[in-house]
């Protein structure tokens, strides 16, 4: 084996190495602590402005859109 190859061999391993080292998981950022959520708390779905956080209009809507996706009722209605 020559130098250059010697040396080549030892910097693919060194990348290797680096890029198995990376793979793993980072503990560095804790989203839960003591089985609590510590991130941003979202909004409520219906907050928004087409519901103006009336829980029940937006309840309404997703079944109605849940029916309309529903291949079953669609089938059997028509």
């Amino acid at each position: 084996m020559t130098r250059g190859t010697r040396w080549l061999l030892v910097g693919v391993a060194a990348v290797l190495s680096l890029v198995a080292a990376s793979c793993g998981e980072s503990t560095s950022v804790t989203v839960y602590k003591k089985g609590e959520y510590q991130g941003k708390k979202d909004a409520d779905a219906w907050a928004g402005e087409p519901f103006k956080g009336d829980k029940a209009a937006w309840e309404k809507a997703i079944k109605a859109r849940n029916d309309g996706q529903n291949e079953y009722s669609r089938v059997v209605a028509n």
